[in-house]
C-alpha cells in the first residue's frame, strides 16, 4: 500500500502534517475527511523511487546520520523484542519520528513491507541510508527467524561504532583548532606586521640583519604569490586524491601506511577493530564463516588489508582454520589470531571475537589519544619556534639601531 505525506488542517484551524497509507491520492483524502481532517496537500511518497528501485534523495545530501540510524535500529529491535508485529513497530516509529526525511523514510519501508516484500529487501531500495552490510544481516536475522535479536546486536555495534569515532574526532579536534589558528597567526605576521615594521628600516638604508632579510623575503613571497600557492596545495591535493583512483598507486599507498612510522600502527588498529567487529556481529547472528570474512572485509578502510583478507578467506575456503589463515598475515595483531583460534576450539567463535573487538578499539582508543598527545606539544613548539624566528627578525634592527647611537 502506497505512503503519501500530507498536510491538512484540523476542526480547530490548526495545520497538521504526517504520513497516510491509502491505496490512491484520493483514497488517502477520504481517510483524512474521515479523521475530520480537511486536507491541504497530498503527495506520494513513492514517487521518490527511480525506475530502479532506488530511493532518490529529495534533498543534497539528504540521509539518515549515523546517530539516527543507531536510533531507529535500537527502537525496532525493542519493539520487535516485546512482540509487536512488524507493521506495528513501523507504525509506532512512524508516529514519533520528527524529521520529515525519517518520517518519509519509514513510511515509504513500511509501504514496502505491507506490500509483501521481506524487510531487507524494503531496506535494499535505501541504499544511501542503509549499507550492504546492514542489509545483510536484516536478512540473515529474516532467514533464522531472530530478527529482534539481530537487530539488538546490530544496534550495539552501530553504537560502539560511533562512540569510536566520536572518540578519534574530538581527540584530534584540539590539535586541528591549533594547526588552523597557527596558520593564520603566521600569515597575517608575514603578510601584515612585518613588512609595516622593516619598511621603517629599509627607508633609513640601514643594512639589515639575514634574518630579517630571509623574513621580508617570505613577507614578499606570501603577499606576491600567497593565493597562488593556496591555489596550487589544493589543486595538488585534489591531484593525489585523483591519483589514488589508480589501484596500483592506491595499493603501494595503502600498504606503506600499514608500516608508516606512528600512523602505521593506529592504520592497523582501525582496520583491525572494524575488522573484528563485523565479524563478531555476521558470525554471532547466524551468517556462514565465509561470507562474514567477505562482508568483514568491506567494511575495511586499507586496500592492503583487504587483500589480505581475501587471502584468509581463499585458505578458509580450502579447509584451514580461521586463526591459521590470519596468523600467516603479518598486519594483524597476534592477539586477534590467538583470540580466534580459542573461539574455534571452544565453538565460541562469536563470543571471543566480540573480546577482541572490544580489546582492539581500546587500543584504537589508547593509540587515537597517544597521538593526539604528541601532536599538540609538537604543534605548540613548531608555533612558538615560527613566531620566535618572525619577533626576533623585527627585533634585531631595532637593537642593532640602540648600539649605533650609544
Amino acid at each position: 500500500m502506497p505512503a503519501f505525506r500530507y498536510e491538512a488542517v484540523d476542526a480547530g484551524g490548526a495545520t497538521r502534517k504526517g504520513v497516510v497509507n491509502a491505496d490512491s491520492p484520493r483514497a488517502a483524502r477520504a481517510d483524512l475527511r474521515v479523521q475530520g481532517l480537511t486536507p491541504l496537500s497530498v503527495e506520494a511518497i513513492a514517487a521518490q523511487v527511480d525506475a530502479s528501485g532506488v530511493t532518490r534523495s529529495r534533498g543534497f545530501g539528504e540521509r539518515l546520520s549515523t546517530v539516527e540510524l543507531a536510533l531507529f535500529t535500537r527502537q525496532m529491535a525493542s519493539l520487535l523484542e516485546a512482540g509487536l508485529p512488524l507493521e506495528q513497530a513501523f507504525t509506532a516509529l512512524l508516529e514519533q519520528a520528527e524529521k520529515p526525511y525519517l518520517r518519509d523514510l519509514i513510511a515509504s519501508i513500511r509501504a514496502e513491507v505491507m506490500g509483501g516484500i521481506s524487510f531487507s529487501d524494503a531496506l535494499s531500495h535505501h541504499p544511501r541510508d542503509f549499507d550492504q552490510i546492514y542489509r545483510g544481516l536484516v536478512s540473515s536475522g529474516e532467514q533464522i527467524g531472530q530478527l529482534a535479536r539481530v537487530l539488538s546486536r546490530l544496534a550495539d555495534y552501530i553504537e560502539r561504532r560511533n562512540a569510536l569515532v566520536q572518540k578519534v574526532r574530538l581527540a584530534f579536534t584540539y590539535p586541528a583548532i591549533v594547526t588552523v589558528v597557527a596558520f593564520a597567526i603566521v600569515i597575517f605576521l608575514l603578510t601584515y606586521v612585518v613588512p609595516q615594521i622593516v619598511s621603517v628600516f629599509a627607508n633609513t638604508k640601514q643594512k639589515l640583519p639575514l634574518l630579517t632579510v630571509m623574513m621580508l623575503g617570505v613577507s614578499n613571497f606570501m603577499r606576491a604569490w600567497g593565493i597562488l600557492l593556496g591555489l596550487a596545495l589544493v589543486a595538488a591535493w585534489f591531484a593525489w586524491r585523483r591519483a589514488l583512483q589508480n589501484p596500483v598507486l592506491k595499493r603501494r599507498w595503502h600498504t606503506w601506511l600499514l608500516t608508516a612510522p606512528v600512523y602505521g600502527k593506529f592504520e592497523r588498529s582501525l582496520n583491525t577493530a572494524r575488522f573484528a567487529s563485523t565479524l563478531a556481529i555476521t558470525t554471532g547472528s547466524g551468517v556462514p564463516i565465509l561470507r562474514a570474512l567477505d562482508t568483514s572485509r568491506d567494511t575495511l578502510s586499507n586496500v592492503a588489508m583487504r587483500e589480505l583478507v581475501e587471502q584468509a578467506t581463499a585458505s578458509v575456503r580450502e579447509g584451514i582454520s580461521l586463526a591459521r589463515a590470519l596468523s600467516v598475515q603479518k598486519h594483524f595483531p597476534p592477539m586477534l589470531v590467538h583470540m580466534i583460534r580459542a573461539g574455534e576450539i571452544t565453538g565460541e567463535l562469536p563470543a571471543m571475537l566480540e573480546r577482541a573487538a572490544n580489546s582492539q578499539q581500546a587500543d584504537l582508543e589508547r593509540r587515537t589519544l597517544t597521538i593526539a598527545g604528541l601532536l599538540e606539544p609538537v604543534l605548540i613548539l613548531a608555533m612558538g619556534l615560527v613566531v620566535l624566528l618572525i619577533v626576533l627578525a623585527v627585533l634585531m634592527p631595532i637593537i642593532e639601531i640602540n648600539q649605533l647611537v650609544r
